[in-house]
C-alpha cells in the first residue's frame, strides 16, 4: 500500500512536469497554458490505459464474481488516490491560466481563484471527491473480501477517456474538422456508452447470473452502500454522456462551414 501511493504520488506529477519540459523543447511557441492542457491529457491517458488494462485483467481472471480474489483489485486503488489528488489540481491550473488569458486577473492559489474553479469544475471536484472520501473507503475496506470482479469493471470504465482527452488535443491544434476527429467522436460515443452507461447493468447482470436470480431482483440483494455508490457514479455519466450526444450532433450534422461561424 505505501510503497504503491509513494510510487503513484512520484509517478503523475513527474510525468506531468516532464510532458511540459519536453513540449517547451518540441514546441517552442507554445504558451504554458497550451503546455500545461496537453500535459494534462497525455498524463490522463496515461491513468485511463493503466487503470483499463487493470480492470480487464481483473474480471477475466475473477470467475466467481463475488469471491474470487485479484491483488490489481486492492492495488490500483492506491495509484487512484495520488492520481485524483494530482487531477484536481492539475484542472485548477488549467482553470487558472484559462482565466487569466480571459483577462481575470486572480492571483494563484488566492480564495478567490478557488472558489471560481470550484464553482466552474464542481461536478468534476465532486466526482474525484467521492471517489477519494466514498469509494475508495468502500472498496478497501466495507466490501471485505468480496466483489473484485465489480472493482474490475469500475477500472475498464476509463476505457473511453483516451479518446476524450485525444478529442481535446485534437481541438486544441485546430484539427476538429478532420476525419480523424470525426471517427475519434465515434469511438468515444461507442467507448463511453459501453463502459459508463450499460457497465452498470453488466454488472448487476453478472451477480444475478451468479447467484441464480432475476436481475430485477439484484438491487435488493446486494447492500445498501452498493446501490448508493453505483447511483452516484452513474448519474454524472449520464449528465456527461447527454453532453457528448449534444456535442456529436453538432459534429456530425452540420457542415464545416456552418460550424466555423
Amino acid at each position: 500500500m505505501w510503497r504503491t501511493l509513494a510510487l503513484a504520488s512520484a509517478f503523475f506529477p513527474g510525468l506531468f512536469v516532464l510532458c511540459i519540459r519536453l513540449l517547451r523543447c518540441a514546441a517552442p511557441g507554445w504558451s504554458l497554458k497550451d503546455r500545461i492542457l496537453l500535459s494534462g491529457r497525455l498524463v490522463s491517458t496515461v491513468q485511463a490505459t493503466m487503470a483499463t488494462v487493470s480492470g480487464i485483467t481483473v474480471v477475466l481472471n475473477c470467475k466467481d464474481v463475488v469471491y474470487d480474489r485479484h491483488w490489481l483489485a486492492v492495488e490500483y486503488i492506491w495509484v487512484l488516490v495520488p492520481y485524483m489528488t494530482y487531477d484536481i489540481y492539475v484542472m485548477y491550473l488549467c482553470h487558472w491560466h484559462k482565466s487569466r488569458e480571459r483577462g481575470i486577473k486572480e492571483k494563484k492559489h488566492s480564495l478567490a481563484s478557488m472558489r471560481s474553479f470550484l464553482l466552474q469544475e464542481r461536478l468534476m471536484v465532486t466526482h474525484h471527491l467521492f471517489i477519494l472520501v466514498v469509494l475508495t473507503p468502500i472498496t478497501q475496506h466495507f466490501r471485505g473480501e468480496l466483489g473484485d470482479f465489480f472493482v474490475g469493471c469500475i477500472f475498464v470504465a476509463e476505457l473511453s477517456t483516451p479518446f476524450v482527452s485525444l478529442g481535446k488535443i485534437l481541438m486544441q491544434l485546430k484539427m476538429q474538422d478532420t476525419l480523424l476527429h470525426k471517427v475519434n467522436g465515434i469511438f468515444i460515443l461507442v467507448t463511453f456508452f459501453l463502459c459508463r452507461i450499460l457497465l452498470f447493468p453488466f454488472m448487476y447482470g453478472a451477480y444475478a447470473r451468479q447467484v441464480g436470480i432475476p436481475i430485477y431482483m439484484v438491487p435488493f440483494r446486494i447492500p445498501l452502500h452498493c446501490n448508493v455508490a453505483n447511483a452516484s457514479l452513474i448519474a454524472p455519466q449520464l449528465y456527461w454522456f447527454r453532453l457528448i450526444c449534444r456535442k456529436a450532433a453538432s459534429l456530425y450534422g452540420s457542415s464545416p462551414a456552418h460550424r466555423g461561424r
